[in-house]
Formats: C-alpha cells, structure tokens, sequence
C-alpha cells in the first residue's frame, strides 16, 4: 500500500513544501483568526463600534506578533538560520515589510467590502482568511524567512 500513495513517489523537497505548506496553513489560520476576531470585536457595533480601519489595524498588530514568534519556530523553522541580533532584526525588519502587504491587502478587502460595497462589517473576513495569506506565504518564504 506504501508504494501506492502519490507523495511516496515525490522528492524530499516536494514533500519538505508540502509539509511546510500545512504549517503555514495551520498557524496562519490561527494567526488570522485571531487577526479577524480582534477587528470583529472591535469593528462590531455590538462590542466595541471603532472605525472598521482602526480594528482593521489592532487585529493586524496581533497578527503581526503572533506570526512572527509562530511563523519563524513553526512553519520555517531552520536550525541553521543565523541567530545573531543583526539577523534576527534584519528578519523582524523583512517580516515587518511584508506584514504591511498584509495589512495594505486587509484594509482593500475592509474598504472594498465594507465602506464600498455597504456590505456588513465581517464581509471581508473570508479574503482576510484565505486569499490574503496566500499571497503572504511565498514572501515569507522567499524573502523572510529564507
């Protein structure tokens, strides 16, 4: 039966990505869940009722924080990654960058969504969930995390 599964037949860095891929998408759901559920608590008239772009901003300081820890021990982890101050800040500094390409696409679908379309404040949370993070991972892992 072993023979017969698809991934047996791939090469160690198909199965490497694929097994990457599957980190990411589980601490990116959980990093951006918690990004969605500190806009939605904040941008929600029944909890807090902040301007959608400034519970837009605090969910993405979450996300931010929590992804960088989790993203660097997790989904690329690398043992011989370069641990020194310099490099650890010359990563914090690339993740910071694409963090705002996370954030720039995250205020799109908010206002695409909400202030454009007139659609209710959670409108944007599946983009924010899935499309978003997509286009995230191959910076993370092209540049970020490399």
């Amino acid at each position: 039966m072993q023979g017969k599964w698809p991934w047996n037949r791939w090469s160690a860095e198909r199965r490497r990505l694929l097994g990457q891929l599957i980190r990411y998408a589980l601490v990116g759901f959980g990093v951006t869940s918690a990004q969605a559920a500190v806009y939605w608590l904040l941008a929600s008239p029944l909890y807090v009722d902040l301007h959608v772009q400034i519970a837009n901003f605090a969910g993405y300081v979450t996300a931010v924080a929590l992804g960088y820890f989790f993203h660097g021990r997790y989904t690329f982890p690398d043992v011989n990654r370069d641990g020194s101050a310099a490099a650890q800040a010359a990563r914090g500094g690339r993740f910071v960058a694409a963090s705002l390409v996370s954030y720039g696409l995250n205020a799109m679908w908010v206002w695409l969504f909400v202030t454009w379309a007139h659609l209710p404040e959670w409108a944007p949370i599946p983009a924010m969930l899935f499309v978003t993070p997509a286009l995230v991972f191959i910076l993370n892992k092209k540049w970020v995390f490399r």
